[in-house]
């Protein structure tokens, strides 16, 4: 199952990328959401191979996940793999700078069940795709004009 959109944000690439591979505002922002969240390199370094394992609730039932990013290429793209049990997501994010103040931020989502649970989980999500296609692209379109205002205002996270 496949989830994708993109935003343009009134930022420049370099900006945007800086905000969207800032990943201890990210953990910071899911620990306040009620996850635990442990990043397994503590050396700072942002680099292909960098992993978190994350525990959350999810339809009521705990969910532990190990997340690490695959692929890091400054200013242009980065993609995680995400591993729960019987459950595999990729999840990529993509920029490309239409002008010297203005990015576009591509966002796609797959999740590969690799157990009958997950095909079942995901088989729900299906039914439901309309609904869970509009929150993902609401989401992003948030995220997106955040950054923008973010950047108007001269703010960096």
């Amino acid at each position: 199952m496949k989830f994708s959109t993109r935003e343009d944000i009134a930022a420049p690439i370099d900006y945007v990328f800086g905000q969207v591979s800032n990943f201890t505002a990210f953990e910071r922002s899911a620990m306040r959401r009620g996850a635990e969240v442990l990043r397994m390199d503590t050396s700072g370094k942002i680099a292909p191979g960098l992993a978190w394992e994350v525990s959350f609730g999810f339809r009521g039932k705990p969910r532990d996940v190990r997340l690490e990013l695959m692929e890091y290429e400054p200013e242009e793209k980065m993609c995680f793999e995400g591993k729960s049990s019987g459950l595999i997501g990729v999840g990529e994010v993509e920029l490309l700078a239409l002008s010297p103040k203005k990015t576009r931020m591509r966002v796609a989502i797959e999740l590969k069940p690799q157990t009958l649970s997950a095909r079942l989980l995901v088989q729900s999500l299906k039914l439901a795709k309309g609904n869970v296609d509009k929150k993902f692209q609401l989401r992003v379109a948030d995220y997106a004009s955040e950054l923008g205002a973010r950047y108007s205002m001269g703010k960096t996270a």
